[in-house]
C-alpha cells in the first residue's frame, strides 16, 4: 500500500487560500482582489524567512553596493586590467595571510594573534591586503610583480611615481595602490578605482569589498605601478633589520628598516659618516630613491664603493 501523498506547505497553504471555482463566479471584483491579496500573504509567509536569509546572505558577500571598476579615465591598460582582477575577487573572505602562497591566487590563511575575528582565517579562503594586490598585479602583467607585504609593495622597484598623503587623490589614477601607516610600518594597501573609491581586502570578519578612500588617519600615500623594466643601477643589501634613514648619518630619523636582504634601486653615492659593522668600517651612503633615505654602503653587497653609480 502506497503512503498518502504529501503536499508541499506552499501547494497547501494556496488551495486553502484561495477560494473554489464557484465561489470565484460569485464574488465581486473586489472581494476577488482581497482572496488574491491574502492567498501572496500566505506565500510570502512561508518563502520569507528563507528568502529573506538568502538575500541578507547574498548582501553580505558583495558588501557594498558601489561598482567595482575603473571609474576614472587616463590610467594604463594594465592598470585597468588590474582593476579588474580585484573587483573580480569582490565577496571573496579577507582572509590574513591569504594571498601569499608559492604563486599569486586566494589561499587559506591563519589567525593574526591579535584580532578574534581572524580566529577562523584558517578556514577562509581568501586574500589579505597585500595578497589580493599581488594577486590583481600578477593577473594584470603575467608576472609575479609584487610579491611581498604593504611595505615592500610601496616600495616596490616597479614604481613609476609616487604620491604624498598631503596631495590626496587628486593626482591618483585608477590603479595606484594606497598606502596606510607609517614610513617604517606599513601595514595596509588597497588599489585606487577613481572617483574617491578603492577596492580592499581590508579586515578578517570581512569580505573584499569598494570602500571610500580614507584620507584622514594613517593614509601615507600612495604608488603607481611600471610593469616595464627596472632602470637604473640596481644593489643588494644584507643583514636583518637594517635601517634607512633621512641623512647619510645613524642619527639621522628612520625611515625604513629592510627585514632581510633586498634588492633596491640606488641613484648616487657620497662620502659622509663613517659606520662601523663587523669589524668593517666604510663612510660611504648611497641614496636609495625609492624610499627618499639614505643606506650605509656597508650594509650594501659588493665593493664599499659602488661600480657604475656616479656620486651624489
Amino acid at each position: 500500500m502506497s503512503s498518502p501523498r504529501k503536499s508541499s506547505p506552499i501547494k497547501s497553504a494556496l488551495s486553502r487560500s484561495s477560494p473554489s471555482k464557484s465561489a470565484l463566479s460569485r464574488s465581486s471584483p473586489s472581494k476577488l482582489k482581497v482572496a488574491s491579496a491574502a492567498a501572496l500573504v500566505g506565500l510570502l509567509l512561508l518563502t520569507g524567512p528563507a528568502s529573506d536569509a538568502w538575500a541578507q546572505a547574498s548582501h553580505d558577500r558583495a558588501g557594498p553596493a558601489t561598482d567595482c571598476a575603473v571609474l576614472a579615465p587616463g590610467a594604463s591598460a594594465t592598470a585597468e586590467s588590474a582593476v579588474r582582477a580585484a573587483c573580480g575577487q569582490l565577496g571573496v573572505w579577507y582572509s590574513w595571510g591569504g594571498g601569499h602562497g608559492p604563486t599569486p591566487g586566494a589561499t587559506y590563511g591563519h589567525p593574526d594573534g591579535v584580532d578574534p575575528a581572524s580566529n577562523d582565517d584558517g578556514q577562509r579562503l581568501g586574500f589579505d591586503c597585500s595578497g589580493l594586490v599581488r594577486y590583481a598585479y600578477a593577473q594584470a602583467t603575467g608576472q609575479d610583480l609584487l610579491n611581498g607585504d604593504a611595505g615592500q609593495q610601496f616600495y616596490t622597484l616597479h614604481a613609476a611615481q609616487r604620491f604624498t598623503a598631503d596631495q590626496g587623490t587628486a593626482p591618483l589614477l585608477p590603479g595606484d595602490l594606497l598606502a596606510y601607516g607609517s614610513s617604517d610600518n606599513l601595514h595596509h594597501i588597497a588599489i585606487y578605482l577613481g572617483a574617491g573609491q578603492m577596492v580592499e581586502a581590508r579586515q578578517s570578519g570581512t569580505h573584499i569589498m569598494v570602500s571610500p578612500v580614507r584620507l584622514g588617519g594613517d593614509y601615507f600615500g600612495a604608488v603607481r605601478i611600471d610593469p616595464g623594466p627596472v632602470t637604473g643601477p640596481t644593489a643588494q643589501t644584507w643583514g636583518t633589520g637594517v635601517w634607512t634613514h633621512a641623512q647619510a648619518a645613524t642619527d639621522s630619523p628612520r625611515v625604513y628598516a629592510f627585514a632581510d636582504s633586498t634588492t633596491v634601486r640606488v641613484t648616487c653615492q657620497k662620502h659622509a659618516q663613517s659606520v662601523t659593522a663587523e669589524g668593517v668600517t666604510n663612510d660611504a651612503w648611497a641614496f636609495l630613491p625609492d624610499y627618499q633615505a639614505w643606506i650605509s654602503n656597508i650594509y650594501l653587497q659588493g665593493p664599499a664603493w659602488l661600480d657604475s653609480v656616479p656620486t651624489c
